[in-house]
């Protein structure tokens, strides 16, 4: 298909986001965790005019997954965190449902997924976070056992017990101090960090939260301390999910869309020393793609530590729940650490 067929269609797609809101739907009453199906075809190569082709930018492909379901409510996938084993990973989609497996591999590629199950966020009182209408769920921090979600239009932070409840946690808003930000492109990136001078701080960019000369509203939260810093935004990429590598630098996943170029994404290294209330934080770019490539509307991004001892980024699409997208998954190996 010639690549502006391919733009068009993906100009669609984002446009009228058809069934966002109608087949998929909204959970409305508790629901236990459903096992469901999740077939998986494999992506050979990222760039298909050249097969052969491994490297791209400061990534090397390991491997990609187109993802489909017969269940309903599969599809809208937000973010993703991938378990130190490299198989486990936990998700969530921007209809308040949970989505948990296993990525099973043959070698280094990823060729399935295995134990996969669906249930509803829940709030403290045992109900859907749907039901109050939270349910636009579109960013993942871990701490151990506690798992923060980040919701738009509310612009709210619930934290659940995830280690104790797994699906059943019930989440309970934590105490933040945002300013008004854009309607839907606000929490798109959350991570805890573990260690270093921010240990115990969670990071949020918004996706489009914009300060006087443009550039990115962003936050660290400590308990009642609430810092603001920002970060560059250029060439109209707005930021769709954040993970931290070892060292402490954050990589930032970013997407731009037009009915005329379609759509790309990229991924820039934010240096850890230089996050800190006041700072404008600006990075280096590891990779950036457009249509030219397989890729979708890329929301999730995720980093674990390989057995083969590389850093690997898991990446997945939020497919609007449209037939005219995907969900896929991809692996890369960071080369430059």
């Amino acid at each position: 298909m010639p690549r502006s067929a391919v733009g068009a269609l993906a100009a669609i797609a984002l446009t009228i986001q058809i069934l966002a809101a109608g087949a998929a739907e909204i959970p409305r009453t508790a629901e236990p965790p459903t096992p469901i199906e999740v077939r998986a075809v494999p992506i050979p190569a990222f760039e298909p005019r050249d097969p052969s082709r491994q490297r791209f930018g400061a990534l090397e492909y390991r491997g990609g997954l187109v993802l489909t379901s017969p269940y309903r409510q599969f599809g809208g996938i937000s973010a993703i965190r991938v378990a130190a084993d490299g198989a486990s990973f936990l998700t969530v989609s921007d209809i308040g449902r949970w989505w948990r497996g296993r990525i099973v591999y043959e070698g280094k590629r990823p060729v399935g997924i295995a134990g996969a199950e669906m249930a509803p966020l829940l709030g403290l009182d045992g109900k859907p976070l749907g039901a109050r209408r939270w349910y636009d769920s579109e960013s993942i921090a871990i701490d151990g056992g506690t798992v923060y979600v980040g919701l738009e239009r509310v612009d709210q932070i619930v934290r659940f017990d995830y280690g104790r409840a797994g699906l059943i946690a019930r989440g309970e808003p934590i105490p933040t101090k945002f300013p008004k930000l854009p309607y839907n492109k606000s929490l798109e990136c959350l991570e805890f960090v573990p260690k270093g001078p921010l240990a115990g701080t969670l990071i949020v960019v918004t996706e489009r939260g914009l300060d006087a000369n443009g550039n990115l509203l962003s936050f660290l939260i400590k308990g009642t301390t609430f810092g603001e810093f920002t970060v560059k935004r250029t060439d109209d990429f707005d930021v769709s999910d954040c993970a931290l590598l070892p060292g402490g630098d954050l990589l930032i996943l970013e997407r731009r869309y037009s009915p005329w170029r379609g759509v790309a994404m990229r991924i820039r290294r934010l240096p850890s020393a230089s996050i800190k209330p006041g700072a404008l934080v600006d990075g280096p770019e590891l990779i950036y793609a457009d249509m030219g490539f397989q890729i979708d509307n890329m929301e999730g991004l995720s980093v674990h530590r390989a057995d083969d001892g590389g850093l690997v980024l898991t990446l997945v699409s939020d497919d609007n729940f449209s037939l005219l997208q995907r969900t896929i998954l991809l692996q890369f190996t960071l080369m430059e650490e």
